[in-house]
């Protein structure tokens, strides 16, 4: 009956799922040198699966035609759940003062206004340009942070990168194991089913056995249920997740790069303002910060977290007081190598004839800018690497400056 677990486990050879996973195994990812100054930097990249309202979560208060649009789910900068203030235009949900603390502490910052190269509101297709790298979707299977782990340095310092979420992030798949590495999703399995196929393909793929075999034994490692997340609970979820993600990163052989894939964001109705259905999103979102920053202690100095979210949501509330797919929005950064207290915009203004096709906020900042200035900034990625190999045809995308300290 083994071939039958294969069948309905397997979604492709190297990509092992094995149902409602929360951790993915990692194994021989390059591992960058330390640098002269004695970092040792980290990455974590967190996609928002649904679509984030950048409206919401970071508030243009001081946009005179903010309310209006976003009417009775629009933040304040008073009342019985006033935003928190970043600035004198910009106000924070209320639901994340920890990123409000990490930004007050310049360990956070915003970039507002954002997308990427994508301009249709298709979440498979928004999410594949979003994690592949590419301008348009279905073009590969491989993501942008594969590619980027691929031009680090190889040799004897190899270390891992991990990948949190239902299935390994296509952002961190690769074509082939042209790095030497296997993606393994582990699960809420039990452990007799993981075995036998781990004895499946002892002999059959060696490697991939190998990587499955260690995921579990570092799922335990984990702090045993730390990574195993209970049902009905998704701030739950994303707290445990990070947690035991934070505790794996934070060892000396543990893994420098993770990936992590949070759902539930496509907030149609019933978003709510200060309180409410993305309220109760973004305090799950804001823990998880938290438990990377407690949870890595010292490594915390040396890492950048990259939030992003495949495209924004309309500028105006529909009839269920909610919101539609839409275009721009934001990008979060978090960790002690972040250089925050900002936040970072070409504000393009939310007047009608301002809006992207009169309905959305529109981008002004190429999302894969972003990514770029933080690869570079976090591992020495030039920029021809980056515009040619991680970020394909991506020349007029320049990396962001100035945002890792």
């Amino acid at each position: 009956m083994i071939d039958c677990v294969e069948n309905r486990l397997l979604t492709s050879r190297r990509g092992l799922l094995l149902g409602g996973a929360s951790f993915a195994a990692w194994a021989y990812l390059p591992k960058f040198a330390r640098a002269a100054d004695g970092r040792d930097p980290r990455l974590v990249v967190v996609i928002l699966r649904g679509a984030l309202d950048g409206l919401s979560t970071v508030a243009p208060v001081g946009d005179p035609d903010y309310a209006g649009l976003h009417g009775s789910i629009a933040l304040t900068a008073e009342g019985a759940h006033p935003a928190l203030m970043l600035d004198s235009f910009f106000a924070l949900h209320p639901s994340m003062p920890e990123f409000a603390r990490m930004y007050r502490d310049q360990h956070a910052a915003v970039i507002h206004a954002v997308a990427t190269p994508y301009r249709d509101r298709s979440h498979f297709d928004g999410q594949d340009v979003l994690e592949s790298g590419y301008a348009g979707p279905g073009r590969v299977q491989s993501g942008w942070l594969n590619r980027a782990l691929e031009a680090l340095p190889r040799g004897e310092r190899v270390s891992s990168g991990l990948a949190v979420g239902p299935t390994t992030p296509l952002v961190l798949r690769g074509n082939a194991p042209t790095v030497g590495w296997a993606p393994v999703a582990l699960p809420q399995a039990d452990d007799d089913t993981a075995m036998r196929l781990v004895d499946l393909y002892r002999h059959r793929d060696p490697a991939l056995a190998s990587a499955l075999a260690q995921g579990l034994q570092l799922d335990k490692v984990a702090s045993g249920d730390d990574m195993k997340p209970r049902p009905g609970n998704q701030v739950a979820q994303m707290r445990q997740v990070a947690r035991g993600a934070a505790k794996l990163m934070a060892a000396d052989d543990g893994p420098r790069i993770a990936a992590l894939a949070f759902d539930g964001w496509d907030t149609h109705a019933n978003e709510g303002g200060p309180v409410g259905r993305l309220a109760f999103l973004l305090g799950g979102l804001d823990g998880a910060l938290a438990e990377f920053e407690g949870g890595l202690g010292e490594r915390w100095r040396d890492t950048a977290i990259v939030v992003a979210t495949e495209f924004g949501r309309t500028a105006r509330i529909n009839g269920t007081d909610g919101t539609d797919h839409g275009t721009g929005t934001i990008a979060l950064l978090a960790g002690g190598a972040v250089k925050g207290g900002r936040v970072i915009s070409d504000w393009p203004g939310l007047k009608l004839a301002n809006l992207y096709e009169g309905r959305d906020l529109k981008p002004t900042t190429d999302l894969r800018s972003v990514i770029k200035g933080v690869l570079q900034g976090q591992f020495g990625l030039s920029d021809r690497v980056l515009a040619e190999t991680v970020f394909p045809d991506s020349a007029s995308a320049r990396p962001m400056k100035g945002l890792v300290a």
